[in-house]
């Protein structure tokens, strides 16, 4: 599993683009989709809701178990990956491709994990 260097992760195993135009993409790492099982429904939060860092801003359901999912900023959500919604299986299938989640307009962003940081947390 290579998780792409130029992301960023949060411990609760979501990734964030860089921002282009001050908007970031969101979505769940490999380690995560891979974790979850097959993904059978995704409820992403709305166009124009603020989400928070850490905070939950939606859910992930898959054939083994629900789980919540983070938001690893605080901002704006500008779009939702419609695709996933109608495909949820895209999570699983290409989680740092086509199963992103949400762009959000970022107000105020954490100290996130590098991708080698990241493998040694999912590592350890």
């Amino acid at each position: 599993m290579s998780n792409p260097k130029e992301l960023r992760y949060s411990k609760e195993h979501e990734w964030l683009s860089a921002a282009a135009d001050g908007v970031s993409t969101v979505g769940i790492t490999e380690h995560a989709a891979n974790a979850l099982g097959d993904v059978v429904f995704v409820q992403l939060p709305e166009v124009g809701d603020t989400v928070s860092a850490g905070e939950t801003c939606g859910e992930l359901e898959s054939t083994k178990s629900v789980s919540d999912l983070y938001s690893p900023v605080t901002g704006e959500v500008t779009e939702v990956n419609e695709d996933v919604v109608s495909d949820p299986s895209l999570v699983n299938s290409a989680p740092f491709e086509g199963g992103w989640l949400f762009k959000v307009k970022v107000g105020d962003a954490p100290e996130l994990l590098s991708a080698a940081e990241y493998d040694t947390f999912i590592a350890g």
